[in-house]
């Protein structure tokens, strides 16, 4: 009898020891599955992002081919100064506008006077206007021998661990690294500066005001009557540059081979992306349609180009 009660005893023991582990096994299998359903979703939503960064990208490819293609067709006598059109893709809205970097001033090439002007048109006093310009032409190596020295100091009082680079600008991002420029101005001007133009002057029929404001000599009248009637103007080079009051240095009405191209994308879901590129278009004949000198992403409400 007590034989059979240490029996029973024992396999209770047993069967306790089954169901406690059985217990454990099912919650292991629940924080499993659980993990599971957490990977699978954000594995989801990983691959829907990847998915939508690969469209933009082929909607934006897909735009500047496009651009390309209308200012290098063959059938073009006179490449445009601007244009603009839409096309519907994957089920998304895309909008394309290009313009000549002609419009904008080239850091690299223009003059003193200009640059100093343009300072002044985004807000500069004209003292300072001054001294903005001289840190442009002193980065680009444009200073005379004997203000070098000079220079150099201006870049150590400002505690820099840098001096000019006495080379053309790479980029006009490199306006930042100027000393004694404050943001404000330097985020004003940006809009309005290139180093792809490829000339030293801007066009007037499309550049905005603050770069017309920079030429030299320049006074409000001017600018506000030339503003007045540029848009009915003939793109007749006299007579565009007779509405500005005669011959005006640093106005041309010539276009770039560089052109700065915009790309507003509309998703089905409502989303908007805006992307930006500067490409030229080589002289017929070469093997590539295009080069890309310069792009950026999702750069939100800008200057329009």
């Amino acid at each position: 009898m007590t034989r059979r009660l240490l029996s029973n005893h024992a396999d209770g023991r047993e069967s306790g020891f089954v169901v406690v582990a059985a217990l454990w096994l099912l919650t292991a299998l629940a924080v499993l599955a659980t993990i599971a359903s957490i990977y699978v979703t954000q594995s989801a939503k990983a691959l829907a992002a990847l998915d939508a960064t690969a469209q933009m990208d082929m909607l934006t490819s897909a735009g500047i081919e496009l651009a390309a293609y209308q200012l290098s067709a063959p059938a073009t006598t006179r490449r445009p100064r601007r244009g603009r059109f839409g096309f519907r893709l994957a089920k998304c809205n895309v909008t394309v506008e290009y313009l000549s970097e002609a419009a904008r001033i080239n850091l690299n090439m223009a003059s003193r006077t200009m640059l100093a002007g343009l300072f002044a048109a985004v807000g500069a006093d004209a003292d300072a206007a001054g001294q903005f310009a001289d840190r442009v032409l002193g980065w680009r190596g444009g200073l005379r021998p004997n203000m070098q020295d000079a220079e150099d100091g201006i870049y150590r009082a400002a505690g820099l661990g840098y001096l000019p680079r006495r080379a053309p600008f790479n980029n006009a991002d490199e306006l930042w690294l100027l000393p004694g420029m404050p943001a404000a101005i330097v985020e004003r001007a940006m809009p309005y500066v290139t180093v792809y133009s490829g000339i030293a002057e801007i066009n007037v029929l499309d550049a905005a005001p603050e770069a017309i404001a920079a030429l030299p000599d320049m006074t409000p009248a001017r600018l506000d009557a030339f503003l007045r009637q540029r848009e009915s103007l003939p793109p007749d080079p006299e007579l565009v540059l007779g509405a500005l009051g005669g011959k005006q240095v640093g106005a041309t009405t010539g276009v770039s081979d560089a052109y700065r191209v915009r790309i507003r994308t509309k998703f089905p879901n409502g989303r908007q992306r805006t992307s930006e590129a500067v490409i030229a278009i080589p002289p017929a004949g070469e093997k590539e349609a295009f080069h890309v000198l310069a792009w950026r992403e999702d750069i939100g409400a800008q200057q329009e180009p």
